[in-house]
């Protein structure tokens, strides 16, 4: 917990973890607060209708208890891996808090997944059992027969061919369980890669992972709790972003949270919910605002009650970042980690860390520095690698069944994340891009997000990615990838202006020398563009 301080360098000195002998994640989100006060709520289900229902720490407590007797029924032991492919709902807490308390490993999966994708990470991590919806049986009926460790699947929508009924299951079992005696360092939560840069990975992280989140928490949602808080965030609670950079810390906090069902991002609905939910506390990431953004005169149709909004999964950028200001009427504290360690770097306007571009600086607890390939940090305003220094406790234990990947994490002490970045003389930082996603153009290294925060500062411009095509004269040019705004219309008169726009805005050497009108932009579930994608596209273009 950091302290209630105005000073952010006396509080990232003074910052010590003390980390009990003993912890459970499902104990300290639910038990903790059902045993105080049970009537506290902890969720409410914001309805496809509109329609809202409230679950309280003492129904929480109880239902998780429940199903944690039944999850021992149906044999599943300690360290064992149960999946779940659900939605933002109830049936998800309850499910998650179960496994915690009973020491299996949670692997939460999302329902975008199509079967090949769920097939890799269910075969990786060795799955037992699947929590899931009607959807999810219809899946994982085309593949349940490759996969060998698979034993039962349980459904939210009641039985279904070979799925047994949670709520039946919740019925026929007692709300008293004896947790399983944990440490922080036991295993207790898998969490898949987004896979951006090769096949996804499973880390695995300890109990320990909920503790090392709080100090940023605190910091993003600037004093997280205060009175009247209220979270809600639309990244699926499947990614570490949702899970753990919104829902698991604030009911640690005693803060309610807002579960939603939105297909995708929708700004209107979106909106709605803020206004109608009176929601204090958002985690937004960028694709997101830049939606928000990109919606014309919207803002002033809603009456929001915002106290605080973090961002991260990609850089915000300075053009989102003024517009949130404009519009908003607040500050948006971005941050930064990665599925292994997360939230290791923040912004709080609060205590007078931001600034427009930056990703923030290091989180009390968190040895963050800009390394080279040696491993060595190097000076203010070079590029080089963001790494984490060790022990953390909000770092991986390591990747699952694969030693030699983990082993490849590390230079000495430092987890490097494969994210260049700059460290300013103030000790913010900037993110300049994925190891992949740097272009290198005429000897100019060139980072992606600066140009694609430019680019969606066109009055015509929804999404963008930039990526380097292949070159013979420059080894590679600027190429970037445009969706247009509703009402917008591609033709080359605008893809000049589009060019001359980010020319005008950041350098000769940085602007697209390429724009290529798209439909639509390829997002991981976390919401981050996947740029291989449009690097292949430009590779072929050029005939490699």
């Amino acid at each position: 917990m950091l302290e209630e301080r105005d000073d952010y360098a006396s509080l990232y000195g003074d910052f010590r973890w003390q980390l009990p002998k003993r912890f459970n994640i499902g104990v300290a989100v639910s038990d903790h607060w059902a045993a105080r006060e049970p009537d506290r709520p902890a969720l409410f289900d914001y309805g496809p209708d509109g329609n809202v229902e409230r679950l309280s720490f003492g129904e929480l407590s109880a239902r998780s208890n429940a199903f944690a007797n039944a999850l021992r029924g149906l044999g599943v032991r300690r360290g064992e891996r149960i999946a779940l492919l659900l939605p933002q709902c109830f049936e998800t807490v309850v499910a998650h808090l179960a496994i915690y308390k009973l020491g299996a490993i949670a692997v939460p999966l999302a329902l975008l997944f199509g079967t090949e994708a769920l097939e890799y990470r269910l075969q990786t991590a060795g799955v037992k059992l699947v929590v899931t919806s009607s959807a999810g049986c219809a899946k994982l009926a085309r593949i349940a027969g490759r996969l060998a460790a698979l034993e039962s699947i349980v459904s939210i929508d009641g039985e279904e061919g070979v799925a047994l009924d949670f709520h039946r299951l919740l019925a026929a079992h007692p709300t008293r369980f004896l947790t399983e005696d944990t440490t922080p360092d036991d295993p207790a939560l898998m969490i898949f890669t987004s896979g951006t840069t090769g096949p996804p990975k499973g880390a695995l992280h300890g109990h320990r992972v909920l503790l090392g989140h709080l100090p940023g928490v605190r910091m993003a949602y600037e004093s997280l709790p205060q009175p009247g808080d209220l979270m809600w965030t639309p990244a699926d609670w499947a990614w570490a972003g949702g899970l753990l950079n919104a829902l698991l810390p604030c009911l640690y906090f005693g803060v309610p949270v807002v579960a939603s069902r939105f297909e995708k991002f929708d700004a209107e609905a979106a909106l709605t919910l803020m206004e109608r939910m009176r929601v204090r506390n958002a985690f937004i990431p960028p694709t997101a605002l830049r939606m928000l953004k990109g919606a014309p005169g919207i803002m002033q149709r809603f009456d929001l009650d915002l106290r605080s909004v973090g961002s991260a999964g990609e850089a915000l950028g300075r053009e989102t970042y003024d517009w949130a200001r404009a519009e908003l009427g607040l500050t948006i504290n971005e941050f930064y980690g990665q599925t292994e360690c997360n939230f290791v770097l923040s912004s709080c306007a609060a205590l007078g860390v931001s600034r427009g571009g930056t990703i923030g600086r290091a989180v009390p607890g968190h040895a963050v520095a800009i390394i080279d390939s040696a491993g060595r940090p190097v000076a203010a305003g070079e590029v080089g690698q963001i790494a984490i220094r060790r022990p953390d406790p909000v770092m991986f234990l390591e990747y699952w069944q694969n030693p030699e990947a983990t082993a490849k994490k590390f230079i000495g002490d430092w987890m490097i994340t494969g994210d260049q970045g700059i460290e300013d003389e103030d000790g913010y930082v900037q993110f300049f891009g994925r190891d992949d996603d740097v272009i290198t153009s005429a000897g100019f290294r060139i980072g992606p997000g600066e140009i694609e925060d430019c680019l969606t500062g066109h009055p015509a411009v929804a999404l963008a990615a930039a990526v380097g095509k292949p070159d013979a004269l420059r080894t590679e040019i600027v190429k970037a990838y445009v969706v247009l705004k509703e009402g917008f219309a591609g033709s080359a008169e605008l893809a000049e202006e589009i060019r001359l726009w980010v020319r005008e805005r950041l350098s000769a050497h940085e602007y697209p020398r390429e724009v290529e009108f798209v439909d639509s932009m390829p997002l991981t579930t976390s919401g981050k563009v996947i740029r291989r994608i449009f690097r292949d596209r430009a590779r072929r273009e050029a005939g490699l």
